[in-house]
């Protein structure tokens, strides 16, 4: 079988190039290892989380904030196996939805390993070790990553355990120990916290999410240690962990260098995820990797081999599955001569926890490290009225303008539905609105949105008119 493009792995960025060169005209295939569509985001990553993390949400919402609204229950417990089974249920519906959307475009779907034979075929190989040779004349590698382990404290998938595993515990731990204070470790950690687990972070650096905005990080330390009992160990360096067969010991060293052990009965080690290329057989296409074991590409998002394309996790960026989409779709419309353009300062990031947490732009230490002049305005959730109104109050928006030409340059927040909300910065940012611009602008009362436009009214002279 001969193909204008061959897209090999599934997920986020993946199928959307797939989808994309299909409505392309382009007669496409889509090679993914496993048996089910999606990626690590929909089967092991994102949407699971997330599903866990409403269900937690509702559980924890109905033990402490239920009575306050009124609502008064007895007896409340929690079912971890329907969590689980309903979680196993949403990541199989979105499995169905891709599969008919490869279909729809009639993109020709092949379960197995793909792997280079040289620039323009590629052999696939299923379960069973069956293999068959496809052609192709333009190949996208999409095949994302994979979380990093340490290499003196070895993951067993029993008591030492990653984010796959986390998502399907069959029992809430008493206390968990996560090793890493990044998105993975709080979103999954507050799961767990919310049904009643105890929860340590054991963090190397010196504070949590420490890529994102440093108030955002110092803001969601305060919420999580005081609405779910969240501890922290900043500036501990960990040296190992062993299973005890019920409990799981970790050992690390303080800040003033002293051994220091602490006891669990599970514990996530979530430091980061890595490229996972591994059995592409690059070398047979020539293919180059860079920095990190990531693939090297151009602006183009192509490798040194002409027609050979990477987007996503394997590349550089942040590991994030929207912009793997978007690279997806640029690719695809590279390939047929049009001239995309993906704006990479302005991929917002999330946090999922609650409050939840959202980024895009440049935050204030970039900012001072470039010697940018800005005006900064913020606005706390405790002055809106529709915070007010749900109970949820915790969080801000803050928002930075250039200080000459009030351009907005960065947007970041902590708060209800905040996950959503940034959408609404992105959109400001992309037509390069002024921070004047977000305050004439009507939005509807009472909403969350509101504290965007007061941020910017305290960006512009300070005139926030509900504090």
């Amino acid at each position: 079988m001969k193909y204008d493009v061959t897209v090999i792995g599934s997920g986020p960025g993946g199928y959307v190039a797939a989808i994309r060169c299909a409505q392309l005209g382009l007669k496409t295939a889509i090679i993914e290892k496993y048996n089910v569509l999606g990626g690590t985001c929909l089967n092991v990553g994102c949407i699971p989380s997330k599903a866990l993390l409403d269900s937690s949400e509702h559980f924890h919402n109905a033990a402490h904030a239920f009575k306050d609204h009124g609502i008064e229950l007895e007896n409340l417990q929690v079912n971890l196996q329907q969590m689980i089974q309903r979680k196993a249920g949403v990541v199989k519906s979105n499995n169905d939805g891709i599969a008919y959307l490869m279909k729809k475009n009639k993109i020709d779907t092949y379960y197995g390993l793909g792997s280079f034979v040289s620039k323009n075929t590629i052999k696939v190989t299923d379960a069973e070790g069956k293999e068959q040779q496809i052609e192709t004349d333009k190949t996208i590698i999409a095949t994302g990553s994979k979380p990093t382990s340490l290499p003196f404290l070895p993951v067993d998938k029993q008591r030492i355990i990653t984010s796959t595993e986390a998502l399907t515990l069959t029992e809430v731990p008493k206390n968990m120990i996560i090793i890493g204070g990044g998105v993975i470790g709080l979103e999954l950690g507050s799961v767990y916290a919310r049904l009643g687990s105890k929860v340590q972070v054991v963090e190397y650096m010196d504070s949590i999410i420490p890529t994102m905005d440093r108030a955002l990080g110092k803001e969601l330390q305060r919420i999580l240690k005081k609405t779910l009992g969240f501890e922290f160990f900043f500036n501990h360096k960990v040296t190992g962990a062993t299973n005890e067969g019920e409990t799981v010991k970790v050992t690390a060293e303080n800040p003033k260098g002293e051994a220091v052990t602490f006891e669990g009965d599970y514990v996530l080690v979530s430091v980061g995820r890595k490229p996972y290329t591994e059995g592409l057989g690059l070398e047979n296409a020539g293919v180059q990797l860079g920095d990190r074991g990531m693939i090297a590409v151009n602006d183009h998002l192509e490798t040194n081999v002409p027609g050979i394309y990477a987007i996503g996790d394997v590349v550089r960026g942040a590991m994030l599955a929207h912009k793997a989409e978007e690279e997806g779709v640029l690719v695809a419309e590279q390939i047929v001569g049009q001239k995309p353009h993906i704006n990479y300062n302005l991929i917002p990031g999330v946090v999922y926890t609650w409050p939840e947490v959202a980024s895009v732009g440049f935050s204030e230490e970039q900012l001072k490290e470039q010697g940018r002049a800005y005006k900064s305005g913020s606005f706390p959730f405790k002055a809106s009225g529709r915070a007010k109104a749900s109970g949820d109050t915790d969080g801000f928006v803050k928002v930075l303008a250039d200080k000459e030409t009030d351009e907005i340059i960065g947007v970041h927040m902590i708060g209800p539905r905040i996950a959503d909300l940034i959408a609404e910065a992105v959109t400001a940012m992309e037509f390069r609105a002024s921070a004047e611009d977000v305050a004439r602008m009507s939005h509807a009362h009472p909403t969350y949105a509101e504290a965007m436009k007061e941020a910017c009214l305290a960006a512009t002279e300070n005139r926030a008119l509900h504090i």
